[in-house]
């Protein structure tokens, strides 16, 4: 990605890793040349000033799990369709994103592999392809949710091996059932490398969750959906998420997944620091009503909301990260820094991006989000480079 803009933006209330305070922040080549406090003079260097406005300036948002966007998805598997979905949530304050798959063939996954490999050599000004989240083929036929029943299979590590000896660092998480045969072995094998293991479409109950994470499993994949639920005799899958800080939870904030009273229950028993808002997306993201695939499957949305055409399952959302930022803030009490905090800096530790992006400091990418006073995008910035979209 070329890096070539120098600019500074003042006037704006910076939304930093604990705290909002009106500043200054100046890039060059890329990342954050400095960060200044109100009233400080700019470099006279004759670079171009933008006036915030009195608006916000944001870390970009991290989406770790998206399966597409303005009618494209991943399992298309085209340069066309991952250009499509990376422009699209560009516009929607999405600096960086996990190409997430769906339960699908071998010979399938394996295209969007091949392609993910390809674009993520491309440079270009939209947002940045971090990697792949593979979810699924290896769930529980019991919690298809939107997944494919017809593809899933049990744990296969002598896949994973092949895909990764392949195309080194792409996969970046993968979405198990732990309780499936062969389960533990993966955990630990993908755990020992760096990826990370997540529960989702699982029937596991509490124990089996925890014997997991001892094995290395460290995420719960859109936590409360497709998992088994808590009850007083049976914590099953969510006990665990909400009981073990090792457990990273997902959160589909768009208040049809989840109930915001059910938000609340898991900001209380987690540390703020475990906890990532993702979006789900699916192709309907940013278009209206209407029939969509998912994978073969045919979704269909209606207000907003995605549902399997056929069995009503939820199927993915249409939710964009600004979105689920706003949300957390106007249904879940959460502070500007805090949601911040579960859109950017959480899922850049999740990666292990931190040094390199997820707030806002000298040093960093300039991975940037402009919005007005009531968060409203005006302007993203992709390594400092301006984001061209349409949409927004």
């Amino acid at each position: 990605m070329e890096r070539k803009s120098k600019w500074h933006i003042h006037n704006v209330q910076l939304v930093l890793e604990d705290r909002v305070v009106e500043g200054a922040v100046s890039v060059e080549n890329g990342q954050i040349a400095a960060v200044l406090p109100a009233g400080s003079r700019l470099p006279d260097d004759g670079r171009p000033v933008l006036d915030g406005g009195g608006g916000y300036l944001l870390p970009g948002f991290i989406d770790m799990h998206i399966h597409g966007g303005n009618g494209s998805e991943y399992m298309e598997a085209t340069m066309d369709a991952f250009s499509t979905i990376s422009r699209f949530h560009a516009g929607h304050g999405t600096t960086g994103l996990l190409a997430t798959t769906v339960t699908a063939s071998r010979e399938d996954t394996e295209a969007v592999l091949r392609c993910a490999d390809a674009f993520r050599q491309e440079s270009g000004s939209y947002a940045k392809l971090l990697g792949v989240h593979l979810e699924g083929p290896f769930i529980s036929p019991k919690w298809p949710g939107a997944q494919n029943p017809s593809y899933i299979t049990e744990p296969q590590l002598d896949w994973v091996q092949d895909w990764e000896a392949r195309y080194p660092g792409l996969i970046r998480q993968l979405t198990l059932a732990p309780e499936s045969k062969g389960a533990l072995e993966l955990i630990g094998w993908l755990s020992k490398r760096g990826i990370i293991a997540a529960a989702g479409h699982t029937d596991a109950d509490y124990e089996t969750i925890l014997t997991a994470a001892d094995y290395g499993l460290s995420q719960a994949v859109h936590t409360y959906n497709a998992m088994t639920p808590l009850h007083h005799r049976k914590p099953g899958t969510v006990g665990a998420v909400l009981t073990h800080d090792g457990i990273c939870a997902e959160l589909i904030a768009d208040g049809h997944h989840v109930h915001p009273g059910a938000i609340k229950l898991l900001l209380r028993a987690k540390p703020l620091e475990q906890v990532v808002l993702i979006t789900d997306a699916m192709s309907a993201a940013g278009l209206g009503n209407g029939t969509y695939k998912l994978g073969e499957l045919d979704v269909l949305v209606q207000e907003g909301v995605a549902t399997l055409a056929k069995e009503g399952n939820l199927a993915g959302s249409t939710l964009t990260m600004i979105q689920a930022f706003r949300f957390m803030m106007e249904q879940a009490g959460l502070s500007i820094w805090e949601a911040s905090q579960l859109g950017s800096a959480n899922p850049a530790r999740r990666l292990g991006l931190w040094e390199q992006t997820g707030s806002i400091a000298a040093g960093k990418h300039a991975d940037l989000v402009w919005t007005d006073s009531d968060f409203q995008i005006r302007q993203t910035w992709v390594e400092g480079k301006p984001v061209l979209t349409d949409g927004v």
